[in-house]
């Protein structure tokens, strides 16, 4: 039978035998202590001299870190220890060395980690960043899927542009040009035709060679995409699915965010309601700190930093400009200077974690729209037929998985809310 550590609780009083790696070790010449770690949590070990057999204490100073080994004892109720639980050990077998750990409880700098991201997994709080981000991606599946959304996969190869050409990666495809997705939304919209309510959930990818602390050049996004729904429709659903969210989070994985110590009272109010500006709003709010800023462009880190400084939810900006917006967002009726548009911006200075918007479903304008964004209207052939066959309103938004994960956990780079990051100039490990 195979035991693990934080199932301990089950065996309190039995042997058990653990399988893991040694997380830390400490000793005099009557005890040895020795910090276990198996994946599922940390247990320490205690070795009495007399109590255990003659060759694991001996051979204890020999246990380096990371060594992988087996240790059998009997589990006992201790409050003090690393969950709980200890282990009154009898013996350890050593099942593979490790000599030269290069990760040691010093400081080390980031390239260095990341030059070991690897190996810098195995630490604590690298731990806990990766079951928040495994907690995050159950809590949004579960909301569409609770909600009688279903998950329709879009295509990775795309022979098409979908948030603008300069950001692509193209690759061959046999004897055609292929593009790395960045965004699974337009095959979202047809999927929504068949089925109502749908959401993708997969990589994109994003050729900018940007190094601020936001942008990854592989990411995980979840998009929605609901028939019917319009602007204020959409805010609705991606407000629930963000207070679900965090809610969520905060119940489940409070231990993890201890370890890293986030101050949870910043992430306690996102319930409810969140504010909504108009971007002629937000553009004079901004205008205010940061002169600079030109009324009509796009929002930077820093102006988004300023927005949502000034309240203590996330707050939607909508309505961005049309001549920001990507070809197949819908223009404000009344005004069609402004687009019917929304993101939403995280607290703390961590900017947009959500963008979205309802799109036009004029066959008419679509095909206008596609030509003043310079792309070719033969590559969005199956695209324009959604609004050929049965043209209806709709709306949707896309959720950046790491941008999400470095908000709840207060972390300030989103290198650190992916396994294996993918970075303007990195690409190993």
């Amino acid at each position: 039978m195979r035991y693990y550590i934080d199932e301990l609780h089950k065996y309190v009083g039995e042997t058990v035998e653990l399988k893991g790696w040694v997380y830390n070790t400490r000793g005099s010449k009557k005890i040895k202590f020795l910090i276990l770690r198996d994946g599922t949590g940390l247990c320490q070990c205690i070795f009495f001299n007399g109590d255990c057999e003659d060759e694991a204490f001996d051979k204890f100073p020999e246990l380096t870190q990371e060594t992988c080994v087996k240790v059998t004892g009997t589990v006992k109720a201790e409050p003090r220890s690393p969950g709980g639980y200890e282990l009154s050990a009898k013996t350890f077998e050593v099942i593979a060395t490790s000599q030269d750990y290069p990760i040691t409880p010093k400081e080390h700098g980031v390239d260095f980690l990341m030059n070991h991201r690897h190996l810098w997994l195995r630490s604590k709080k690298q731990h806990a960043v990766m079951r928040v981000r495994s907690e995050i991606i159950n809590a949004i599946r579960s909301f569409f899927d609770d909600r009688g959304f279903t998950c329709t996969d879009a295509p990775i190869f795309t022979p098409n542009a979908c948030e603008g050409t300069s950001t692509l990666f193209s690759t061959k495809y046999f004897d055609d040009k292929a593009y790395l997705s960045q965004s699974g939304q337009l095959y979202m919209e047809a999927t929504a035709a068949a089925l109502g309510k749908v959401y993708c959930f997969g990589p994109t990818f994003r050729a900018e060679k940007s190094k601020t602390r936001r942008h990854l050049i592989e990411f995980w996004m979840v998009e929605p995409e609901v028939a019917f729904n319009d602007l204020y429709d959409n805010m609705e659903l991606a407000e629930q699915f963000v207070e679900y969210i965090v809610q969520r989070t905060l119940k489940n994985k409070k231990h993890e965010l201890e370890i890293l110590e986030r101050d949870i009272s910043k992430l306690e109010p996102i319930k409810g309601s969140f504010p909504r500006l108009h971007y002629s709003e937000a553009a004079e709010m901004i205008k205010k700190e940061n002169p600079d800023f030109v009324i009509g462009d796009d929002f930077g880190g820093t102006d988004e930093t300023i927005i949502s400084s000034q309240f203590d939810k996330p707050v939607f900006v909508h309505h961005f400009p049309t001549a920001i917006k990507a070809f197949y967002m819908k223009e404000e009726p009344e005004d069609k200077q402004f687009s019917l548009s929304c993101d939403l911006l995280a607290t703390e200075g961590y900017g947009e974690i959500i963008g979205g918007g309802q799109r036009e479903e004029s066959l008419q304008v679509i095909e206008s729209k596609i030509k003043e964004h310079d792309l070719n209207l033969d590559d969005f052939s199956w695209y324009r037929d959604l609004r050929r066959y049965g043209s209806f309103p709709h709306s949707g938004f896309g959720l950046g998985i790491e941008r999400t994960v470095a908000w709840i956990c207060g972390l300030n780079h989103v290198r650190e809310t992916i396994p294996f990051p993918r970075l303007y100039g990195r690409l190993h490990p």
